[in-house]
């Protein structure tokens, strides 16, 4: 009996909110907006977007509009759709470039990028595509408050790519693959300066080469090395290594 009477109370909850949904009928633009951003602020997910909807696609003129559009990006992005949330966040601002939440709606497609970049070990289109986002908003609103972490984000994503390329070096390293693995420490040499595995790059692609016997190599990139952090962190394991190469490995002229 007990089950029976919790029963019908969620039955009549359940037919008291479709009771109590707005009828958009004959109501104008401004009242169904409201009533929309009414429902969002509440949490009511599937009644703002029923109404925002209806916005877009009754009333695409009306000057409600454009915020019916940001709305339904947000009520995708909260509930981590972020797919769906950047294409319509994208949308708004194609169709309402001077909007004052075209700025916002630019970041905020980036940041749902941000949000599917997935661990380093994984494929990294979207970190990618997350950066690629991010520099279009810095390149749109250079001077923008939201630009230095736009830059922030960038660094951090870019630190991912990085780790990626390194880990992988790092496991050819354990298959005993040199020559792969210095293709990788290289990627992370060229690719990646402002990261934190640079150093850690040129000390693998250090040892790789005293592997494979290449001393004249291995010599050049502990002096480029030396140019390029004169105070790195890795210093000391630098000049270790640079120990182990045959004195004809050195170059004439060169100072340890």
């Amino acid at each position: 009996m007990k089950h029976h009477h919790l029963w019908a109370l969620g039955l009549a909850l359940v037919l008291a909110g479709c009771a109590s949904a707005f009828d958009p009928t004959g109501r104008s633009p401004r009242e169904i907006y409201e009533h929309a951003v009414a429902a969002f602020t509440e949490g009511d997910l599937y009644e703002a977007q029923r109404l925002f909807d209806i916005i877009r696609l009754q009333y695409p003129a009306s000057e409600y509009a454009p915020d019916a559009q940001f709305y339904l990006a947000e009520i995708s992005y909260k509930r981590q759709e972020y797919v769906v949330a950047s294409f319509n966040y994208s949308m708004m601002r194609r169709q309402y470039p001077t909007h004052p939440r075209a700025k916002e709606a630019l970041y905020k497609a980036a940041l749902c990028y941000v949000q599917l970049a997935p661990p380093f070990d994984r494929d990294q289109d979207y970190t990618r595509k997350a950066i690629t986002a991010l520099q279009e908003f810095i390149r749109t609103y250079p001077n923008d408050s939201l630009a230095s972490e736009a830059q922030r984000q960038i660094r951090r994503l870019r630190n991912e790519l990085a780790r990626r390329e390194y880990s992988i070096a790092e496991q050819y390293r354990i298959l005993q693959s040199p020559q792969s693995a210095l293709i990788y420490y290289d990627a992370v040499i060229e690719d990646y300066g402002d990261t934190d595995y640079i150093e850690y790059a040129f000390v693998g692609k250090v040892e790789v080469l005293l592997e494979l016997r290449r001393y004249d190599e291995a010599l050049s990139v502990c002096v480029l090395y030396r140019q390029l952090f004169p105070r790195g962190s890795l210093r000391e394991r630098i000049e270790e290594l640079q120990q182990q190469i045959p004195a004809n490995g050195q170059r004439a002229g060169f100072k340890p």
